[in-house]
């Protein structure tokens, strides 16, 4: 099957169920096969061979999305395995050197301001930008993350449980992971934006993976503003309607 950033084949090696993944271009995903090798199939889906801009891995079955449990109502269920996930991804090995950083990506808020565009508010974007620098240069435990754990990036295996896939790979702290499940599942803008749904989230997460909660808002703020950003750039019209500023909109009151 196509989607809009690779082709996708399935398949069997050995008689072993496998997934082909090719990518149409370089992008995020260019290297997750060195993330999949760093996770070494420890809450992530094991990669069999890999080279730049293609993965071979194991297929998951039956494959369903942690999307549907989201949809159907089950947000504290749905927030309880992403921490979950999050719990088996802590201990990556191998070296930090040649991933991206938090630090990398948030390159593109100046990007943005120097480039004229004015679809989402400078007030947003600067405040965005202070907000994710400040955090940046306070972190404490970096590692290798996952980078975009989602809702739509994890899905269950009869054998193995939930399983994250399709890692971007960055490096940073475990409260930087959490942005990403705060704006999805990205259907249902109404779910997320809710200060109630934020709070709780963020106190489950606490709870499970004893982060700093202040830190996870922040960074969930500046990355729901940074999401907006790389719609831009990826060239999609962005408003106040868009999800993620939607999201950075209810989370400004509540920051410290």
């Amino acid at each position: 099957m196509e989607t809009p950033s690779s082709f996708v084949a399935f398949g069997t090696r050995d008689d072993q169920p496998v997934v082909l993944k090719v990518l149409r271009q370089p992008g995020d995903e260019w290297r997750s096969g060195e993330v999949l090798e760093a996770f070494d199939g420890t809450g992530m889906v094991r990669v069999y061979e890999y080279v730049e801009g293609a993965v071979l891995l194991e297929r998951l079955y039956p494959g369903t999305s942690l999307v549907e449990i989201a949809l159907q109502g089950r947000d504290e269920e749905a927030t309880e395995i992403i921490a979950e996930v999050i719990q088996r991804l802590s201990h990556p090995r191998g070296s930090l050197q040649g991933f991206a950083t938090a630090e990398d990506w948030g390159k593109s808020f100046q990007r943005y301001l120097a480039s004229g565009d004015d679809q989402i508010p400078s007030r947003l974007v600067e405040h965005g930008q202070r907000l994710y620098s400040e955090l940046c240069a306070s972190q404490r435990g970096i590692r290798l993350l996952h980078g975009d754990l989602q809702h739509y990036n994890i899905l269950f295996d009869g054998e193995r449980g939930w399983i994250a896939i399709d890692p971007k790979g960055v490096i940073g702290e475990v409260e930087y992971e959490i942005g990403a499940s705060l704006r999805n599942p990205y259907e249902r803008p109404e779910l997320f934006t809710s200060r109630n749904t934020v709070e709780r989230r963020l106190k489950r997460y606490e709870s499970k993976l004893k982060l700093d909660i202040d830190r996870a808002l922040g960074w969930g703020f500046a990355q729901a503003v940074l999401s907006a950003i790389w719609m831009v750039e990826d060239g999609f019209a962005v408003d106040s309607r868009n999800s993620a500023i939607m999201l950075a909109n209810a989370i400004r009151p509540m920051l410290q």
